[in-house]
Formats: structure tokens, C-alpha cells, sequence
């Protein structure tokens, strides 16, 4: 079962159409013991850093998050549930994020009007010798150059290492990002029509595996 973190912020409802698109047994809740016994957790959302991730510790998901990540499931956060991911933000001042991985959240500059609104395409880094190429299988079947859905006026300048594809407004950044069993989309899959869809199921997919291998070590 994948587990739609609630927190009354964000798209809900269609991020859940698209997991049950892709045939996912899903739940949108909140509630701990819930959350604690899913396969995976996806944590969406649009709206500013700061009043999101107010609302993640108050309704205590802090520490249940990151306990997902310490234990290896798979978290995809959307949107701003990916900027959360992150350890910090600038948007309207200063605030903490989890922390799951290296970077901050910026504030997008340049020429092009902001916020970024509309389709743009998913480049995968080239990659070097001190940070090759990664594939993963959240990509798989999705071609370079894809075009997927993006609003927003924020963008992580994550490490290096944990970019999976990067799009370009003005200024590269990330549009995928991961580490372990940490995923995270900066644009809407659920909004993003056919490529969407099949990340989506890549997700799903790959939390099958996930966890049939968790059971296997046990």
C-alpha cells in the first residue's frame, strides 16, 4: 500500500487518481500508525515552504518521515513536497526542512517570468568523474527531453549527487532529485499527461521491488 501524506495542503486528489491510474492500492491519511505500516509514502503539494512544512510539524510527520527514510522506504515528495526534502529554504525568510537531502531552496531569477508555469523539458545530467550519470528506475522509458508540468517560483540548488534530471528556465536545476530510498519531482506527474503517468508507475513499480526485497533480508 502507498500512503498520501494529508496534510491539508496540495493536489490531493488528482496525485491520487494517478497512483490508482497505475493500479497502486493507495490511502490519503495522516494518521501515524497508518503511515508507519505502508510500503511507501508520497508527500505532495503546492503553496509556500514555510506554511507547509508549519503544517507537517504540526500534525507531528517530522519525525515519521524521517524514520521512513532512516528504515529504507521509498518517499517520493511532488512539487513542494520535494523542496521539503531539502535541509533549508529562503522562500519569505529563513526555515528548516527534513533534512533527507543536501541542499537549499532558492528563489528563481533571471529574465523569464516567474513563477514557472507550464511544460519544460527533463534533461539527464551528462555526469563527470567525480559525479557519473546515475540512472534510476523512476526514468525508465522516459525519453530525453520529455516534457513534463511545472509551477513554481522556487528551485533546489541541491548537491550533485543527488540530481537525476535537471530542466532548464533560465537556469538549470532540478527537476529530479534522489538518494536511497528519497525521490523527489519538482514538477506535477499527475498533471504531466503520459510522461507523468508512466513516472508514476515507475514509482510503483519499483516500491513492489523495494519492498519484496525489505522482506527478503528479514
Amino acid at each position: 500500500m502507498i500512503a498520501i501524506v494529508d496534510y491539508g495542503i496540495g493536489n490531493l486528489g488528482s496525485v491520487t487518481k494517478g497512483f490508482r491510474h497505475a493500479g497502486a492500492e493507495t490511502v490519503l491519511t495522516d494518521d501515524p500508525t497508518v503511515l508507519r505500516s505502508a510500503d511507501a509514502l508520497v508527500l505532495p503539494g503546492d503553496g509556500a515552504f514555510g506554511a507547509t512544512m508549519d503544517e507537517v510539524r504540526r500534525r507531528g510527520l517530522v519525525p515519521l518521515l524521517r524514520e521512513a527514510a532512516e528504515r529504507g522506504r521509498p518517499l517520493l515528495g511532488i512539487c513542494i513536497g520535494m523542496q521539503l526534502l531539502f535541509e533549508q529554504s529562503e522562500e519569505h525568510g529563513h526555515h528548516e526542512g527534513l533534512g533527507l537531502l543536501p541542499g537549499r531552496v532558492r528563489r528563481l531569477e533571471g529574465e523569464l517570468p516567474v513563477p514557472h508555469m507550464g511544460w519544460n523539458e527533463l534533461h539527464r545530467p551528462s555526469g563527470s568523474a567525480r559525479h557519473p550519470r546515475r540512472d534510476h528506475p523512476l526514468l525508465d522509458g522516459v525519453a530525453e527531453g520529455a516534457h513534463v508540468y511545472f509551477v513554481h517560483s522556487y528551485f533546489c540548488d541541491a548537491a550533485a549527487d543527488v540530481v537525476l534530471a535537471t530542466t532548464d528556465y533560465g537556469t538549470v536545476f532540478p527537476a529530479v532529485v534522489g538518494r536511497g530510498s528519497v525521490l523527489g519531482v519538482q514538477f506535477h506527474p499527475e498533471k504531466s499527461q503520459a510522461v507523468g503517468l508512466r513516472m508514476i508507475a515507475n514509482f510503483v513499480r519499483w516500491c513492489g521491488v523495494n519492498a519484496a526485497t525489505r522482506e527478503a533480508s528479514l
